[in-house]
């Protein structure tokens, strides 16, 4: 493994991969396309061929999905736009023209899901659909999208963590990534003569993570008690998954004037709302059950 990288390799020195070119962009017919912008948009094909063909399975009609996720994909990717640039404000405020550039990365999910479901309620409002039975199927297209669109972090150079020598551990050239991002500790251990920091691939955790909540998700949901169990799934399975992964990374987006990141409040209040729902909707339903049967049980008496 080289101790001296060039701009566009990244490596994992302890599974022993190296890989010497990985652009942030390509040309096309003179066209720059944004690595970033292309895995997202492969996410985005790939989480509406997951829902088109659940929701044939379900019996739901899957032009619902395609209207409703639209408006929610358009107005989702505005607030997430929103959201990172909102916590990074003393960021942007001296360049606001920079705020309309997404090429490089500047996405922030949460503020994506929590503007794209605000418009799948008016949505369903307005048609006058079964909000949860939509969102329970919706949110596994979600899944996809995210764990495809974190691949995209790895691209840019961006999203990891501090300093590890584990297993999964990825080395990138300094000069890829923004010095923002490099915190105290892993300055402290670029090793003399090296040009790289070694670093927790938080995007990777992430993506891994999602695909296992998403094979939960798909697989139970046959057997879920009442339309909105997966959303609570998901709501709560991606707050605990952002809550621990959270904690690692270096660029995390602060409470003005503190060190609190707002994601893993986020994730925290998440996995704690959905956690209440799913129990107490799931108790309110044991106890219709066992009613009914007592008064079946009362009327075969006789």
């Amino acid at each position: 493994m080289p101790d001296w990288m060039d701009g566009t390799s990244i490596a994992f020195p302890n599974l022993g991969l190296f890989f010497e070119y990985i652009p942030k962009s390509f040309k096309i017919f003179g066209v720059e396309i944004a690595m970033y912008g292309l895995l997202i948009g492969i996410g985005v094909i790939l989480a509406f061929a997951l829902i088109t063909h659940t929701a044939k399975k379900d019996g739901l009609n899957p032009d619902d999905f395609y209207d409703m996720g639209l408006w929610s994909l358009v107005i989702g990717i505005l607030g997430a736009r929103a959201y990172y640039v909102i916590f990074m404000w003393d960021f942007y405020k001296n360049d606001p023209l920079s705020i309309f550039n997404i090429r490089q990365g500047g996405l922030a999910i949460y503020g994506g899901v929590i503007a794209g479901f605000i418009t799948a309620i008016i949505w369903c409002k307005v048609r006058k659909k079964n909000l949860f039975a939509l969102t329970d199927i919706a949110f596994l297209g979600v899944l996809v999208g995210q764990s495809v669109g974190r691949w995209g972090n790895f691209t840019n150079r961006e999203v990891f963590g501090g300093y590890t020598d584990g297993l999964f551990a990825m080395r990138l050239p300094i000069e890829a990534v923004r010095a923002m991002d490099i915190s105290e500790d892993l300055r402290a251990h670029i090793a003399e003569g090296t040009n790289y920091i070694q670093v927790h691939p938080t995007f990777l955790y992430e993506s891994f993570c999602n695909l296992i909540l998403l094979t939960l998700m798909y697989n139970l949901r046959g057997k879920k008690k009442f339309d909105g169990e997966m959303t609570c799934w998901y709501l709560g399975g991606y707050g605990i998954i952002r809550f621990i992964i959270e904690g690692i990374r270096t660029d995390q987006l602060k409470f003005a004037g503190t060190n609190i990141a707002v994601s893993q409040c986020l994730g925290l209040l998440l996995f704690v709302v959905a956690a209440t729902v799913e129990i107490i909707v799931r108790m309110r339903l044991n106890k219709n059950k066992k009613n009914t049967i007592s008064k079946q049980f009362e009327n075969d008496k006789y």
